[in-house]
């Protein structure tokens, strides 16, 4: 294909060399400058468009280190662009040129617009797929945007706080505001609206310190499921990487979306809340080799995705292949220079320009392959742990990907943190009474010391949580024994189906108050359990109130209200968020049950009190065989208060009151004795999800509580 295919070809634009650096579009008054990596071309070209969306062609003839660039003078920011590629097409060979296809800038700050399903957006003719396609991509694929990033930060600066004090609140930056009555309509499902003072002033009382945000660089929705009429709407699908998403933006796409999310961030710094992104470096829109043509893959399809290696030279060559260890037909190749620079780029521009906090990567494992082996000492992980910006951050793996060499819960090295789903199944089994005994769940209680214990690290590596985005909530796993994910459209085959949930006897919703009952009972259980153990606690918007996504475990299409939070107080389950916003209160107040070193069992100081205890409920210590008890499904936590053996700030000692937190997964009520000794003489329950035993009750040493059937009780020391 020829460049005169196209109109628009524009001859008199003036045009500057401009410079290979920085990749993409940086505008100023004066000129701004393109700059786009695409080693391989024989041909580029810069593509403006007008409000007409009439397309302005200009050569780019300037080519250096693998970088096409130039100059353009006096464009105004909100200008759209992209470019076409042209080169070698021979698909066997990892090339797939094209200029027929309007390729985004993967540097592009903001992006305009939205993806059409057409067979242009194809870079083979979708008929005849051996052959490349000669339609016009451009009337269906989306524009990069050209902006200006001045913004008044008004001397916002990181938050910095520490991993011991954080709690995480995951969220969707639409699904939190979509329903919100005290949010005002036209702000609603967009950054604006989450910084409103309604919800800010909610994150702050519940007692969230971060929120975690689902992906918010510009994704697009897969081909297959627009044409089943439904979205991505969790956004796993990324491909503008320097981009908030458009379509949460209240005040248009043409580069307000940046200002809009720095507003957000700074609002949300104001309430000491800090902000980490969920990113998804490990794979792209394009998905597999059949996949649209829309900016990686028209620019350095080679160097970008990982490829299947052929380990037989004696073989025939086989045809160039995708190698996918993320289940969405690519894996970004992370190894390559160009690849690397660009996640490391992108990392430093969302914590330089727009001052977000720290990032939890999606499929971690994925990125740290070298020569498709998993190596944690990889470019990738070495160069974010020298970054100066970078390994000051936080910084939370998931560490395992879809394969099945991928896992890798508890391996990441220092500065990581990871989500540690070993907590999550373990907790969710105690409390459904599928655990043999109390020793596993005792583990993960006082921070997971199995997993990252033995490398230094400290229990905040561990990032615990019961829910997350995918699965099901909190309310669902105590309503539904199976996934109902029909309005998926996947014959319910999608989803996992190990829930590790229990619907207390009846499937779905019911009438019944004694059922009904003890299902909040049980969410509170968990919530509380999440909080007050040792590690970094996250939550799932909407699970203190009792969100449902009505047994959906995997709603990744629903951008409905199956997935958005329902604010309407009539079917919230308020008192879990009384509990919730209770535990929360006792851990932020008390450092005692937020303690950075491992518990050792032993005194923090000659003839004080061990810093850790486990009781039985007869009020003795666990001995061996109690440990070893599988009936046993009731335990106690004594934890130290004075002194602490984390010290303070400035290295001091600090002393707070002893607690006792006692767990009952049994389906009997159980007698609970306080443990008879001479530091704690009396004791007050602050928590409870038993009825027996309301806020204010008084245990003295050697006394008992009569604790109902699946229950928590937390008693603190009273002081003298």
């Amino acid at each position: 294909m020829t460049p005169g295919m196209w109109e628009h070809h524009d001859e008199t634009t003036e045009v500057w060399p401009g410079r290979n650096w920085p990749l993409g579009a940086t505008w100023s008054p004066e000129s701004t400058n393109f700059a786009v990596y695409a080693p391989l071309a024989r041909a580029a070209w810069l593509c403006l468009y007008d409000d007409r969306d009439a397309e302005r062609r200009i050569d780019l003839t300037e080519h250096s280190l693998g970088i096409w660039h130039c100059a353009v003078p006096d464009l105004r920011p909100g200008t759209r662009y992209g470019y076409r590629i042209d080169g070698d097409w021979d698909p066997d060979r990892g090339l797939r040129f094209n200029p027929a296809k309007l390729l985004l800038d993967p540097y592009a700050s903001a992006i305009a617009g939205d993806l059409t399903v057409h067979p242009a957006l194809y870079g083979y003719d979708v008929d005849h797929p051996e052959l490349r396609s000669d339609l016009d991509s451009a009337p269906y694929t989306a524009r990069s945007v050209v902006v200006d990033p001045a913004f008044d930060w008004e001397g916002d600066v990181p938050q910095r706080r520490r991993w011991r004090d954080t709690v995480i609140y995951e969220l969707h930056v639409k699904g939190m505001t979509a329903l919100h009555d005290r949010v005002p309509e036209h702000l609603r499902g967009t950054y604006a609206g989450l910084a409103t003072p309604a919800v800010v002033e909610y994150l702050h009382d519940l007692g969230v310190t971060a929120v975690e945000l689902l992906p918010v660089h510009q994704f697009f929705s897969e081909p297959a499921l627009a044409e089943r009429g439904l979205v991505n709407y969790w956004g796993y699908n990324s491909l503008g990487f320097f981009a908030p998403h458009n379509a949460y933006s209240s005040s248009g796409d043409r580069g307000q979306q940046v200002a809009e999310f720095k507003q957000m961030v700074k609002a949300l710094h104001q309430a000491g809340i800090e902000v980490i992104l969920d990113v998804v470096y490990n794979h792209t829109a394009e998905a597999g080799p059949d996949g649209p043509t829309l900016s990686f893959r028209g620019l350095d399809d080679l160097g970008y995705y990982q490829r299947v290696v052929q380990r037989d030279p004696r073989a025939e060559p086989a045809p160039d292949t995708y190698w996918d260890v993320t289940g969405c037909g690519n894996t970004v190749d992370a190894s390559r220079t160009q690849s690397l620079r660009m996640i490391l780029d992108s990392l430093r521009y969302w914590v330089s320009e727009m001052h977000v906090d720290g990032f939890r990567f999606d499929l971690l494992s994925a990125l740290t392959r070298t020569g498709q082996e998993i190596d944690l000492g990889s470019h990738l992980m070495t160069a974010i742990g020298q970054d100066p910006v970078l390994r000051h951050v936080k910084l939370i793996a998931e560490p395992w990907d879809a394969s099945m060499d991928g896992y890798r819960v508890g391996e990441f090295p220092p500065p990581w943190v990871e989500w540690n789903d070993q907590y999550r199944d373990t907790v969710r089994d105690f409390w459904r009474r599928h655990t043999s005994g109390v020793r596993t769940v005792a583990t993960r209680l006082a921070g997971s010391s199995d997993l990252y214990a033995d490398d230094g690290r400290s229990p905040y590596a561990s990032v615990n949580f019961i829910t997350a985005h995918d699965g099901f909530t909190l309310r669902d796993l105590v309503s539904y024994n199976l996934k109902h994910n029909e309005a998926n459209g996947e014959q319910n085959r999608d989803g996992t189906d190990n829930n590790r949930s229990w619907n207390c006897g009846v499937e779905g919703e019911t009438d019944d108050p004694d059922v009904i009952a003890l299902r909040r009972r049980q969410a509170a259980n968990l919530m509380v359990t999440l909080c007050l153990s040792n590690g970094v606690p996250m939550l799932t918007a909407g699970d203190e109130r009792g969100r449902t996504q009505g047994g959906n475990n995997n709603a990744y299409g629903q951008d409905n209200a199956t997935s958005w939070i329902d604010w309407r107080p009539d079917d919230a389950w308020l008192d879990v968020y009384e509990i919730t916003k209770t535990a929360l209160r006792l851990r932020r107040d008390h450092p005692a049950l937020r303690q950075r070193h491992w518990f050792e069992g032993r005194p923090a100081i000659k003839g004080g009190a061990k810093d850790l205890a486990w009781m039985h409920p007869d009020g003795r210590e666990m001995t061996p065989d109690d440990w070893h008890d599988d009936a046993l499904h009731t335990v106690g936590m004594f934890v130290s208060g004075d002194p602490l053996r984390s010290p303070g700030p400035r290295g001091e000692q600090l002393r707070d009151s002893s607690f006792v937190i006692w767990l009952n997964a049994s389906p009997d009520d159980v007698t609970v004795r306080l443990p008879r000794n001479e530091w704690v003489n009396k004791g007050e329950v602050v928590l409870s999800t038993c009825p027996h035993n309301p806020i204010g009750t008084v245990v003295t040493s050697g006394g008992s509580l009569e604790q109902e059937a699946r229950s928590v009780v937390v008693i603190r020391e009273v002081k003298a």
